[in-house]
């Protein structure tokens, strides 16, 4: 392990921890214990938002805030946060509209026998991105996990 990137070793840390994480949200908002919540994209907190920022914290912590790795691992991070609440986000609220459409058109075909209808065989999956708030967890708990790390490691 010692040869190992630690920058990358602790960015990956940090993504595990808020995929587990998952599994404790998921059981708090609804009272049952689902482990596949830490195999799935979207939830509380985001993997993607606690990784980049675990990179980027550990980076300045050790670097420093005005080194050219810290730069790019911030301007990668909020590319990678502004993703996961946007257009990700925004990709899984249409899955979610063309698989009600889908229900409706099936309900439709079933009055109109002429009416040629061949359902798919699985529904779009919906939850893809995150919330902005989920994207702050994520945040906070990595960059708290990089300092951490960097500080362990001094």
């Amino acid at each position: 392990m010692t040869k190992m990137n630690r920058g990358i070793i602790t960015a990956l840390s940090a993504i595990g921890l808020a995929q587990g994480l998952k599994v404790l949200t998921h059981k708090k908002l609804t009272g049952n214990w689902d482990l596949k919540q830490a195999f799935t994209t979207g939830g509380m907190p985001s993997s993607h938002s606690a990784g980049v920022a675990a990179l980027a914290s550990y980076v300045a912590a050790n670097k420093g805030t005005r080194h050219t790795e810290t730069a790019l691992a911030v301007v990668f991070g909020a590319i990678v946060m502004y993703d996961a609440q946007g257009i990700r986000r925004h990709t899984g609220e249409i899955a979610q509209l063309v698989n009600d459409l889908e229900d409706n058109i099936a309900v439709l075909s079933g009055n109109f026998p002429s009416f040629e209808y061949v359902q798919r065989e699985g529904e779009l999956k919906e939850l893809l991105g995150h919330q902005p708030v989920e994207v702050m967890a994520g945040a906070i708990l990595g960059t708290a996990f990089g300092v951490l790390c960097a500080k362990l490691e001094d």
